[in-house]
């Protein structure tokens, strides 16, 4: 009788062992895949953080998505609500501008060509291209620890995926080379189960709707002309012209040397009709923006002036370096 007590003691602690074990690595991402791969359209809220030398630029993130590639991207910055939308359809890629009732329209592979912590399906993409990836469990969930394809930004090399015990994603950190987490996703609400107005990935309702939520201030005169703080070596600013224009003003500072480029400033105006500008290239987070990302040119729009970077043969993350340097006034602490 006692032997069979034994027995049966033994039997129900290898039961409990064979389910604590359950989710173990190969669970997990089997049962994310599933939860991912499985949604028809989903909704997430969260916010970004991205740092920048000592600076933290915040953004209210609100993320749509429905199948088949269908995906509306709204990042609002936290300190003066500037809303940008990057929005894929049936018909390209966009990086809207409502309040200037502007676009940018991509031939672009985005998202899948980059990492983008706030979206689900490039998440779970890098986990499944990196067979060496990390994971470890702890109390509050799972840790999974992969590397990164930013390619305007070969500094970032890894991001760590927090997951809870449910297997949702709460948490994405982008760390450097040096273990130092450059950017920060937090995930607050995810609806894999969401459904959508047909409407919602529409680019004019996109234009029209914020428009009406967001009012732009015109700035008539460039206050104060901005350098990079950032130059390539053996390259200094060589000329600079101011130009009037009908509806304010313009700068052009040109820089040579082992790596020329010039720096265009304007005054922005707002569209009478809505305007779309092709792009051959990517949209791109930069500091306090979206910019619109090209191999030889970044465009981007802050405060009331446009921005453009022209640089013939200079790489993407040199040209990265510049902008990020130009857009030194963070939005956030």
């Amino acid at each position: 009788m006692k032997r069979k007590v034994q027995l049966f003691l033994v039997i129900i602690f290898g039961l409990l062992i064979v389910g604590c074990g359950n989710n173990n690595e190969k669970d997990v991402i089997k049962n994310l895949t599933k939860k991912i791969e499985e949604s028809k359209g989903y909704h997430l809220v969260g916010e970004l953080e991205m740092l920048n030398n000592d600076d933290v630029y915040k953004y209210e993130v609100d993320v749509s998505y429905e199948y088949e590639d269908k995906f509306r991207v709204s990042l609002k910055n936290k300190i003066n609500n500037h809303e940008q939308i990057i929005l894929k359809n049936e018909d390209g890629v966009y990086v809207l501008t409502p309040s200037l009732n502007k676009s940018f329209k991509f031939q672009s592979e985005w998202p899948y060509n980059n990492s983008q912590s706030y979206l689900l399906q490039t998440l779970l993409l890098d986990i499944k291209n990196d067979k060496e990836r990390e994971f470890a469990a702890n109390d509050n969930g799972y840790v999974i620890t992969t590397n990164v394809n930013y390619t305007s930004n070969k500094n970032l090399v890894k991001q760590n995926i927090y997951l809870d015990k449910d297997i949702n994603i709460k948490e994405v950190h982008v760390l450097d080379k040096d273990n130092k987490v450059m950017i920060k996703m937090k995930f607050n609400e995810i609806d894999l189960k969401a459904t959508h107005s047909k409407n919602l990935f529409a680019l004019k309702n996109n234009m029209e709707t914020a428009v009406i939520e967001e009012e732009v201030e015109v700035v008539s005169k460039i206050q104060d002309v901005i350098y990079p703080m950032y130059m390539p070596e053996n390259t200094k600013l060589t000329n600079q012209d101011r130009i009037t224009k009908e509806n304010g003003e313009r700068i052009i500072s040109t820089f040579s040397g082992d790596k020329s480029f010039i720096l265009v400033q304007e005054t922005a105006v707002r569209e009478e009709e809505m305007v779309t500008i092709p792009v051959i290239g990517e949209p791109l987070i930069l500091t306090g923006t979206v910019a619109a990302f090209s191999d030889s040119s970044i465009t981007w729009t802050r405060d009331g002036i446009d921005y453009y970077l022209i640089a013939e043969g200079m790489d993407e993350e040199e040209m990265v370096n510049i902008a990020k340097s130009i857009s030194v006034m963070p939005v956030g602490k």
